[in-house]
């Protein structure tokens, strides 16, 4: 009963703290994503590998939760991104439900969960390197922003396959549930033609409405 108590008392405490409540939302939903998805994935490793991100996206938020809190809406698509790695990592991407009803509505060859979650990479690292080059480096030309921020997704695209392509190096087969390839020899430059596809796609759609979220943002910069 000890241990209930100081439970209720340390998420009383932050609840008053200077914690950004969208902040505490991710906690609290990703929390729960993590204990589900985790419970008990189809494959360990694969599970550790994909959801990883998450961990180190949390504690950097927390750090900078006072010096830099993010807008609402980066707060939001974080929050989507991180469940999106979570499902792949519970069933594998290449075994996602989502991904075989797609291939059934769409005719697909394959289960394309995974396109997904590579969308999504191209997307939110957008919003998230366009606030930084607005906020935090003060870049005023919106078409340079537009151009280092897709530049930067694609960037971090590649740096993602080669980080697959070094756990295929290190673990072997047991990389090869966290690959998903699925027999595609053309699996790398889709996964990065997706991510430039959601760069692009999350710059056109909000861009105009992020603008206004950082106008409104009671600290710009630090």
């Amino acid at each position: 009963m000890r241990h209930l108590f100081d439970w209720v008392y340390s998420c009383e405490a932050l609840m008053q703290s200077s914690t950004p409540k969208p902040l505490l939302v991710i906690i609290a939903l990703w929390s729960i994503g993590l204990i589900t998805s985790g419970w008990s994935p189809f494959d360990r490793t694969t599970w550790w590998l994909e959801v990883i991100p998450c961990f180190i996206g949390l504690a950097v938020m927390w750090a900078t939760k006072t010096k830099f809190p993010l807008t609402d809406l980066l707060y939001a698509l974080i929050l989507i991104h991180g469940l999106i790695l979570m499902l792949g990592g519970a069933y594998t991407y290449a075994r996602v439900p989502l991904g075989f009803w797609m291939q059934d509505w769409f005719g697909f060859g394959r289960n394309n969960y995974d396109k997904i979650g590579h969308f999504a990479q191209g997307f939110v690292p957008a919003i998230i390197a366009r606030e930084l080059l607005i906020r935090k480096w003060k870049i005023p030309q919106r078409g340079l922003v537009a151009f280092l921020a897709i530049s930067i997704c694609l960037a971090f695209s590649a740096f993602y396959e080669l980080i697959e392509w070094w756990a295929a190096m290190g673990l072997g087969q047991d990389a090869d549930e966290f690959l998903g390839t699925q027999g595609d020899p053309w699996d790398t430059q889709s996964d990065m033609f997706m991510a430039l596809v959601g760069a692009i796609a999350a710059l056109v759609t909000l861009s105009a409405f992020h603008d206004k979220q950082i106008a409104g943002s009671a600290v710009t910069s630090v």
